[in-house]
């Protein structure tokens, strides 16, 4: 881990299903999140993502590349524009600042999240790898 390091793109398909699953998972019953026509009544083209779905896919993003026993320290973010069904989202990350302690190495990581209309989640994640969490060789999670 390094300042300025770029993390790899994660594209992720919005559908109906992940849209809805994840207000369910997360207990989120607001109609606009599973119910395209009342969606429509209250000016939206078409049901959208909740927060705590995006919020879950942000954290995923950064575990998947720091690995299984990175640490979620914090996860501040900011919607923007909608996730509907039949886009993309893609997920990029920058290493903002990295600390050594005695727990580990923690990360400060700027996360964008955009969609074909603008970008849908913006914020910062600051994670903690386990100095015994990593291969030293590599410098790499494992």
């Amino acid at each position: 881990m390094k300042a300025g390091e770029a993390l790899p793109p994660l594209e992720i398909e919005v559908t109906r299903t992940l849209i809805v699953a994840g207000a369910i998972a997360s207990r989120d019953y607001q109609d606009v999140h599973h119910d395209a026509e009342l969606a429509r009544q209250k000016g939206s083209p078409d049901i959208f993502m909740n927060i705590l779905t995006t919020n879950g896919l942000v954290g995923r993003y950064i575990t998947d590349h720091f690995g299984p026993t990175a640490v979620l320290r914090k996860v501040a973010i900011r919607l923007g524009a909608p996730n509907y069904p039949g886009d993309t989202m893609v997920l990029t990350g920058t290493v903002l600042d990295v600390e050594a302690g005695d727990e580990g190495e923690t990360a400060r990581v700027q996360v964008v999240g955009k969609n074909g209309i603008g970008s849908h989640v913006t914020g910062t994640v600051t994670v903690t790898v386990p100095s015994a969490g990593r291969d030293r060789a590599a410098g790499r999670p494992v």
